[in-house]
């Protein structure tokens, strides 16, 4: 049942957490490139700020979820995080020449200890291990 000890315990708190801190993260690096150096990588950095944002909502629907319509944002958005992670990270192995600085997503989050590409994935099981049966 959503909203219960058990599906809003440790696990709960620690993804929550750690996408707290990564959104802190992406949003302060992502707000220094584009404040300092945009023209010298603009599409790594606009791809961070979009990066930073998709955490937000993530974190948000993730703290919502049990709300009507929070768990399809939350699905939605680690989905999309899930897509964007996996596609950066594989241009930016075959293609490097697109991204002259690292983004978030970069080589699938090497940056970050590979956080961003396990993340979505566990916040997609936490969400469909915790649904209410129909």
């Amino acid at each position: 049942m959503a909203g219960s000890t058990e599906t809003r315990g440790g696990v709960f708190t620690a993804l929550v957490s750690v996408y707290v801190i990564l959104t802190l993260a992406a949003l302060g690096r992502s707000g220094y490139q584009i404040a300092t150096k945009f023209e010298e990588a603009p599409v790594a950095y606009v791809l961070s700020a979009v990066a930073a944002v998709v955490y937000l909502i993530a974190t948000i629907a993730l703290i919502v979820s049990a709300r009507r319509g929070g768990r399809l944002v939350a699905i939605s958005a680690l989905a999309f995080e899930a897509a964007g992670v996996l596609g950066v990270g594989t241009l930016s192995l075959f293609r490097p020449d697109l991204f002259p600085a690292d983004t978030v997503w970069s080589t699938f989050g090497q940056g970050y200890l590979f956080i961003p590409l396990v993340l979505p994935f566990i916040g997609l099981w936490w969400l469909f291990r915790t649904r209410r049966p129909r």
